[in-house]
């Protein structure tokens, strides 16, 4: 609920828990078992910024934040707690936008191959070191080439050339294990049954659209749909980082303002820091620390404040605890270190408090204007202005189809990408081989057939030869014989004409 001063959460007995915006930047902690309050706290929240014109984005786990976009109606345990607070409550919707990376419930969420990058991929495939080594090589070539990495095929494409073409490659960047993109080939394919290939893709989500405003000025509210996708906890966590590093990459430096630019709620924020080494982590952590400037807040909801590592949690300056059951001793220590992150209040114990808190009720400690921890305080959270229940499917639906961004990434698009290209040159590849086998076996076809024609006429020459000795040897005699009697002929008709003719010449 907005005040004057800031968004008032919750209220003890001496005074009022107000959020102030211009440290809300300083981000944030929602803890407490399940079941005692944190989604509430998370949805008073949006609509307190949503009142003042921020923007939020709410990671919906557990499927009951759709109600943001309907007014409240009359819920007993509201008006019970309204009551206790002496409060008028005014029911209101408030301008939501639904997002899902599944593509049922809401606005398509993509993100491309190359935008997440080698470093977080790896950490979604759970690569080892040599693996997450050559998908890093992958990306390399694929850059220093020009080749887009959009989607999954495209991944798939360039480790298939990288096999291919491993011996060259190894002489560059070192050793190409075949073996090893093997096993990076099977992971993208488990990654695609789990619904990776819908969330990578185009067109990829521009988060400046996620810092608007409806058109009566509340800032949106973005609702991820998380049901699914948490199951998926590798994917759920990638996409978060995504998100994050690229709205500290993207926008520009503005310090501290009166408000944020966008508030970011991010629910079972375990997730987001397990199977991190330590210099990802020690990204993360920058990013988190940095990302103020930047004017964008961050509120991390888990049931144990335990889940967020010491380095992040040290950067959480507004902290809202919810109750803790401790029945063992680690969870004995758990609610001791819990107790222990909250400036003291003399008036009652911290420890015993976290224990012994109702639903609805939540120790609270905010950052005073000048940046310096409120003493705790024992409160009763309020109630939301927005409705409790589920919206109607039909109703989200409706919202969905209706959004001014729904248009802009319902439909997948497939530009020319690194697997055209690679396909392309392979196919191009494959089709001079088949020309240069086929013109080989053209020519082998006719050297052969030259060389049965000189045989066959070899042959015909050989066969001749023989006739003709055949011949000879046949009628040889008779030839000789022939050509003798000839001769003799010859030789006495010509004697008779030289007689005919001197003897004229004699009578003469």
């Amino acid at each position: 609920m907005l005040r004057e001063q800031g968004i008032w959460i919750g209220q003890s007995p001496e005074r009022q828990a107000m959020l102030l915006p211009q440290m809300a930047n300083r981000h944030g902690l929602i803890a407490g078992a399940t079941g005692t309050g944190k989604t509430v706290t998370t949805r008073l929240l949006a609509e307190g910024f949503s009142e003042l014109g921020v923007p939020v984005f709410l990671a919906d786990v557990k499927g009951d934040l759709s109600g943001l976009a309907k007014a409240g109606g009359q819920s007993s345990s509201v008006n019970e707690r309204a009551a206790r607070l002496g409060l008028t409550l005014e029911p209101a919707a408030y301008p939501v936008s639904f997002w899902d990376v599944y593509q049922k419930t809401g606005i398509p969420l993509r993100a491309t191959v190359a935008d997440v990058g080698p470093i977080l991929l790896a950490r979604m495939l759970d690569l080892n070191e040599a693996q997450a080594g050559i998908l890093s090589i992958a990306f390399r070539i694929a850059d220093e080439n020009g080749w887009l990495l959009l989607d999954l095929n495209d991944l798939r494409s360039m480790l298939a050339h990288v096999a291919e073409e491993r011996g060259q490659i190894q002489l560059r960047y070192g050793n190409v294990s075949a073996a090893s993109v093997g096993a990076i080939q099977r992971r993208l394919l488990q990654l695609e049954d789990q619904g990776g290939a819908l969330f990578f893709g185009e067109p990829m989500l521009e988060l400046q659209d996620l810092i608007t405003t409806g058109r009566d000025g509340r800032g949106r509210i973005h609702i991820l749909d998380g049901v699914e996708l948490s199951r998926r906890p590798l994917l759920y966590s990638t996409l978060l980082l995504w998100m994050l590093s690229e709205l500290y990459e993207s926008l520009p430096e503005v310090g501290d303002l009166e408000k944020p630019r966008l508030v970011l709620f991010f629910d079972e924020a375990h997730l987001l820091f397990s199977n991190t080494d330590g210099d990802l982590l020690e990204r993360i952590t920058q990013v988190i620390r940095l990302i103020r400037s930047k004017g964008v807040g961050i509120f991390f909801s888990t049931q144990n404040p335990r889940d967020i590592p010491d380095a992040v949690a040290a950067q959480l300056g507004n902290r809202i605890q919810h109750a803790l059951r401790a029945w063992t001793p680690a969870e004995m220590r758990a609610v001791a270190a819990a107790a222990d992150s909250f400036r003291p209040n003399p008036a009652f114990s911290t420890l015993e408090a976290i224990t012994t808190l109702e639903t609805g009720e939540a120790l609270i400690s905010l950052l005073d204007a000048e940046g310096v921890p409120a003493v705790v305080e024992r409160c009763l959270v309020l109630p939301p202005a927005s409705a409790l229940e589920l919206l109607d499917p039909a109703e989200r639906l409706r919202l969905v189809v209706a959004d001014p961004l729904y248009d802009r990434y319902a439909d997948t698009i497939d530009p020319e990408s690194a697997h055209e290209i690679l396909t392309a040159r392979v196919a191009e590849a494959q089709a001079a081989s088949d020309q240069a086998r086929e013109e080989a076996a053209r020519l082998k076809q006719e050297r052969e057939e030259a060389r049965l024609a000189a045989a066959e006429k070899r042959e015909a020459a050989r066969e001749e030869k023989e006739a003709q000795r055949e011949r000879e040897k046949k009628y040889g005699w008779l030839t000789r014989m022939s050509n003798s009697a000839v001769s003799a002929i010859g030789r006495e008709v010509g004697r008779s004409l030289v007689r005919g003719v001197l003897g004229s010449f004699k009578k003469k």
